[in-house]
């Protein structure tokens, strides 16, 4: 078990956490919105943040919600953070949903929750008005996080948060005062998948903090960094890393207005941090590797790193001064990138590291709350997710002759369980230790490599396992190439053909090869991929691909929906 870094902060639960880190605080921005005139912007400091979590909290338990389970659905914006922390810190049980499912999915999750409240957003009103006149659900109250006032019967958050602030004013200690239970499940959150498949994971306080005090032990963040907010809210990653860790920390968050988006608002916030998706960073580090070969630069970045190289090994770091530029045209504040939710590019990590951006890769699951381990102040090493948390024992089980084998992990983190599900509980802990699912090898020092999903790879008849996400990473570092899907064709044999289905940029093939036609793409992407087949052993050749300008089916974290793509090629 590896030591923390630094000395932190210590709670028992996420209500001690605002309280202790609101004394503080509570003074500096916790949240920055843009106004109507350019340049100026808004905030809204941590301590009206508690303020308004402290009213709404009040407002709850006054219309008879202690205890009950509340659901939240909304794009990222403030509304989500108040009323999330309101409702687990002293009201009830909080059931985030995912913002981009059907309307029938969310319909089975309020059903399958048993949510009495739910909060929503204008997106959400058609669906919500239509289970309200329905009545087939437990929802007593339809909360609208956009309505200045109760309207038709649907409450409105700003309401509520004023009369919560009377209550409080004329004496009512009912949220202030709320005792909570750290062992106990405060939060219900959804795998993703079809509602009949997907598990509802039970979290505790403990969970949640204990990782939040991982975190702080291992990656130093302080009240002067800004967060941009772009992975969904729901998600356990951008929930506890980039919502509740900042908010700990005394941080300020702004919100991602969009993909497009994403470059102009780290300028415009002055963002320091950001977590998201490998594909996300990966894009980001191409772009600008395209800019700086457009402006004739590449080769004077290239002597650049090499130089800044030599020198880090004297201690001496000139990165920030030596790219400048770079920095500039990304607001020239942006210090941390963090990497999660599927393995990251080795080059995009080195690559963006070597012109002095900190860049780690971390490694989790809804299951843990969800960071396992990663990368951090102390301990890097590329390609690897870094080492696990203080406060987590992990250990490969099963390994095979090269040391590979399903990665385990036990600590304070794991989850209480799947609620309403003994078998699946069963299967997923067992003695304590949670099975991830992800084949994984440790290294002498400690640090993890992830090889791939334990159910994604392909195990042909000679015995060699082939991990799919490796071949990807190699696919996708093809000029034009937007991203790649490796999957087990079967044979005749019984064995299996290693296929791959790519999704190219019609724009950027225009540009790199004058082609248009797709089947002349097809043979320019072809030869592209012999040249990667002859950097590996024979028995891992991509013996066929087709070719496709359509982006390849997703979850909202940007991971692959493997079992849905396999339709569309077999």
């Amino acid at each position: 078990m590896r030591k923390p870094i630094y000395d932190v902060m210590k709670f028992r639960d996420l209500k001690e956490m605002l309280q202790k880190s609101g004394e503080v605080y509570g003074d500096r921005p916790a949240y920055i919105f843009k106004t109507e005139e350019e340049g100026k912007f808004r905030e809204i400091t941590h301590k009206e943040f508690r303020n308004d979590i402290n009213n709404l909290g009040t407002a709850l338990i006054d219309l008879g919600l202690k205890n009950k389970r509340i659901a939240v659905i909304s794009e990222n914006r403030y509304e989500w953070c108040v009323a999330y922390l309101a409702i687990v810190t002293g009201t009830g049980i909080v059931v985030p949903l995912d913002r981009a499912l059907p309307d029938n999915e969310i319909e089975n999750l309020i059903l399958r929750s048993e949510v009495e409240a739910i909060f929503y957003s204008n997106k959400y009103s058609e669906v919500m008005n239509r289970l309200k006149e329905q009545g087939n659900t437990n929802i007593k109250y339809f909360i609208s996080m956009d309505l200045e006032q109760e309207q038709n019967g649907i409450y409105a958050e700003k309401q509520l948060i004023d009369q919560g602030k009377k209550l409080i004013e004329q004496g009512n200690r009912d949220f202030l005062d709320a005792k909570i239970n750290a062992e106990e499940m405060s939060i219900m959150l959804f795998t993703s998948g079809t509602t009949a498949m997907s598990k509802a994971v039970m979290l505790s306080h403990k969970n949640i903090c204990s990782n939040l005090i991982d975190i702080a032990s291992v990656i130093k963040i302080d009240e002067y960094d800004r967060f941009l907010s772009f992975l969904p809210l729901h998600h356990t990653f951008e929930c506890t890393v980039g919502f509740l860790y900042p908010v700990s920390k005394g941080g300020a968050i702004a919100f991602c207005e969009g993909i497009r988006h994403i470059a102009d608002n780290i300028k415009e916030f002055r963002i320091t941090a950001m977590i998201s998706v490998p594909v996300l960073f990966e894009n980001m580090y191409k772009k600008v590797m395209k800019g700086i070969e457009k402006k004739g630069k590449l080769e004077t970045v290239k002597k650049g790193i090499k130089i800044s190289q030599f020198l880090l090994k004297f201690g001496i770091d000139i990165r920030r001064k030596l790219f400048k530029e770079i920095h500039d045209n990304l607001g020239g504040k942006v210090r941390l990138f963090v990497a999660g939710g599927a393995a990251l590019d080795p080059e995009a990590e080195k690559g963006f590291n070597a012109l002095g951006f900190t860049m780690y890769q971390g490694y989790g699951l809804t299951e843990s709350s969800p960071v396992i381990a990663a990368e951090d102040d102390k301990y890097q090493r590329l390609g690897s997710i870094g080492k696990a948390f203080p406060s987590l024992d992990v250990k490969i089980a099963e390994p095979n002759e090269e040391g590979v084998g399903e990665l385990l992990a036990k600590g304070p983190t794991i989850m209480l369980g799947y609620y309403d599900n003994e078998e699946a509980t069963k299967e997923t802990i067992e003695d304590g230790w949670l099975h991830t699912g992800d084949l994984a090898k440790i290294d002498k020092d400690g640090y993890i490599f992830i090889c791939g999903r334990k159910k994604f790879v392909i195990v042909l008849k000679n015995g060699k396992n082939i991990y799919p996400e490796e071949l990807e990473t190699l696919i996708n570092k093809i000029e034009g190439v937007k991203e790649s899907f490796v999957y087990g064709r079967p044979e005749d044999d019984g064995d299996y053909k290693i296929c791959a289905k790519i999704v190219y940029d019609k724009e950027l093939m225009e540009e790199l090869y004058h082609e248009k036609e797709e089947e002349k793409i097809k043979e320019i992407i072809w030869q592209e991929v012999k040249k990667v087949n002859k950097t590996m052993p024979a028995y891992k050749y991509i013996r066929d691909i087709i070719v496709t300008e359509q982006d390849l089916i997703k979850t909202t974290t940007q991971k692959i929906k493997r079992f849905e793509e396999i339709k569309t090629v077999t």
